[in-house]
């Protein structure tokens, strides 16, 4: 199921990959830690490190599950918990490695993984108004 938290916010203005990613996730609802004085941990933290390290500096690897644990040392849970919004946002995919599987930037590029988000963000907000336009012309005709 596709899921995003949508915030009305500018753009960056500064230069720091880190803090600006750090900023970008938590306000997509993938990192759900949020504040400045949270920010110096974050950068070790698993789904920052599972974003930033292997899927945007190493976009064109697909990363088999065993890779990744051992690389993030960390358990199945816990990388399945991030890989898991990762695909429902449709910035990941998922590709079959023989018995196992693996994971890769959609289209090895986050701009183009992006396309993905904004077209189920369309659709999310199509459905919406036409929710809207029921339910206006339920209550009208109750009147």
């Amino acid at each position: 199921m596709f899921e995003i938290l949508v915030r009305l916010k500018n753009s960056p203005s500064g230069q720091d990959l880190d803090l600006t990613l750090f900023e970008f996730l938590s306000d997509i609802g993938y990192i759900e830690e949020r504040g400045s004085n949270l920010y110096p941990g974050i950068k070790q933290s698993i789904p920052f490190r599972l974003f930033k390290e292997c899927f945007l500096e190493r976009s064109d690897k697909v990363w088999p599950v065993n890779e990744l644990l051992v690389y993030l040392n960390t358990s199945k849970p816990t990388l399945y918990r991030y890989l898991n919004r990762l695909k429902s946002l449709d910035i990941i995919q998922e590709v079959q490695l023989g018995k196992e599987k693996g994971y890769v930037l959609r289209y090895n590029s986050l701009s183009l993984a992006w396309n993905f988000v904004e077209s189920n963000v369309k659709i999310a907000m199509d459905n919406y108004r036409r929710t809207i336009e029921s339910i206006q012309k339920m209550v009208g005709e109750k009147k």
